[in-house]
């Protein structure tokens, strides 16, 4: 039968109705946990806290680093929405059901999305454990989540991506980082799950890629089709050189990711309590 859009934005607000009734406040402020990294929510001074199972149409997460929860609660003195886990075109999903979450939110409210990802560290100037602030990206997954029919009330049917990435929110991020060094990038999305060979490593360095992953373009993509601000931030997992290259292993990615966790709150936590309530 092919996809449905009017079945998909009947899906989008009943969970938005459901999401309003439930939420203690609106929810302009969306922060996105990635691998290794759901613990940071754990930090947040929660006020509801509902599984993904719970919300209507929901899709539900598969990958064991991602708890599959939807916090809301304060961090750094602002109200905060955090999806505790993401869903991946990896998992069998499609771009639509991956991003679905986030374009609910976008229906009731939100305004800036902060996303954050594990990923492997193509620029030979990066070390493990570093956090790199994504000032653009390539989308090497093969689907785009605006594909089909658009509805012009959730956005225009070719949103600008010049500035996918807010300039403000980045020149915010830096001005608050003090003692925490920050690398600069682009990501690369790269569909899974299969990790890539010394080739591939080869081929999105020479493509301008300084991280890659699996995740977060498909939620950016949607986030700046809604209108949206976007600071996007990756935690160097791991970093290989194509010409001396070794196993990349998931549990090691992990165990960076959570590593990194104390000094992307902090980081997050200052960007959070600077942001001026204009913005929101």
């Amino acid at each position: 039968m092919g996809f449905q859009i009017e079945s998909y934005r009947q899906k989008v607000e009943e969970a938005g109705q459901f999401l309003k009734r439930q939420l203690p406040f609106s929810p302009s402020l969306v922060l996105i946990l990635g691998t290794g990294l759901s613990g940071a929510a754990e930090h947040m001074r929660k006020i509801l806290e509902i599984p993904y199972t719970e919300i209507p149409h929901f899709p539900s997460s598969t990958v064991e680093s991602h708890r599959g929860y939807l916090i809301a609660g304060s961090l750094g003195g602002k109200n905060v929405v955090a999806f505790q886990g993401r869903f991946h075109y990896y998992e069998g999903y499609s771009l639509k059901e991956v991003t679905f979450p986030l374009r609910v939110l976008s229906r009731i409210g939100a305004k800036i999305l902060i996303v954050s990802n594990a990923a492997g560290g193509l620029n030979l100037s990066f070390s493990p454990g570093d956090i790199m602030i994504i000032r653009d990206h390539i989308n090497l997954i093969p689907e785009n989540p605006l594909r089909g029919p658009n509805i012009e009330e959730w956005g225009p049917r070719f949103p600008d991506l010049s500035q996918a990435y807010s300039i403000d929110l980045i020149n915010l991020l830096k001005k608050v980082s003090m003692e925490i060094k920050l690398q600069e990038g682009v990501y690369v999305a790269v569909p899974g799950p299969s990790l890539e060979t010394p080739a591939e490593t080869r081929f999105l360095r020479l493509i301008g890629a300084d991280a890659v992953g699996m995740s977060t373009v498909p939620e950016v993509i949607v986030a700046n089709h809604a209108g949206m601000k976007v600071l996007g931030l990756s935690v160097i997992a791991n970093v290989n050189d194509p010409d001396h290259f070794q196993p990349i292993l998931l549990k090691e990615v992990i165990s960076q990711a959570k590593a990194a966790e104390q000094k992307l709150l902090t980081l997050v936590e200052r960007f959070l309590a600077a942001l001026p309530e204009e913005e929101l």
